[in-house]
């Protein structure tokens, strides 16, 4: 059995038992058995039982980070439009993990609230870099007006990630539509930008 799919049958197992259990609850030896490999074999891969939670969420926001990345290096591709991709690989990602959060039958709100809360916080943190990059890139290029270029970037991000999340604070699909719109009017005031010219963000 090669590493890597070693690797993944580990993540795949905490996955699987997230579905119904606790984080607290669940142990080192009952993820490697779900795996179906030896209880040594997860400490090859992993420090701690934390480690592979994190490992477990940085995958499953792997597509939109390197979206990111890639976008931030692209100048050729104007800045709000790599934005708008961003928010678009953002909104395709959390559809996927709220598809399969849907079915799980953790034992309370606040430990689904509390994993949650991780993945909003690696998500964040992950795409700040790249946000932060291309809007700076706007600011040189004349099309963005901003003297604090992260503080937006993590704005941004706080107030996609929470709404499309919607765990945190849950809110109707209208709901959600209104705020998204009210941060675009935001970035058009803050930015410079007439009113309606950056409604494409809602890609």
């Amino acid at each position: 059995m090669g590493n890597h799919i070693k690797y993944d049958k580990i993540l795949d197992a905490l996955q699987e038992l997230l579905e119904t259990k606790d984080m607290d609850s669940i142990s080192v030896s009952e993820i490697a058995k779900t795996a179906g490999i030896g209880k040594g074999s997860i400490y090859y891969y992993f420090s701690s039982k934390d480690a592979i939670l994190e490992a477990l969420i940085e995958r499953n926001y792997e597509k939109p980070i390197a979206t990111a990345k890639s976008l931030a290096s692209q100048t050729n591709i104007s800045s709000f439009m790599r934005m708008a991709m961003i928010f678009q690989a953002c909104r395709n990602s959390s559809s996927e993990f709220l598809r399969h959060d849907a079915d799980a039958n953790l034992p309370t709100a606040l430990e689904k609230s509390l994993l949650h809360q991780k993945y909003l916080m690696y998500l964040v943190s992950e795409l700040k870099p790249a946000l932060t990059e291309i809007i700076t890139q706007g600011i040189k290029n004349g099309d963005i007006h901003f003297d604090y270029p992260a503080a937006l970037a993590e704005i941004v991000l706080i107030v996609l990630a929470v709404k499309l999340d919607n765990t945190l604070v849950p809110s109707t699909p209208e709901e959600i539509k209104e705020t998204i719109l009210g941060l675009i009017s935001l970035l058009e005031k803050g930015t410079g930008n007439p009113a309606g010219t950056l409604n494409f963000l809602m890609m």
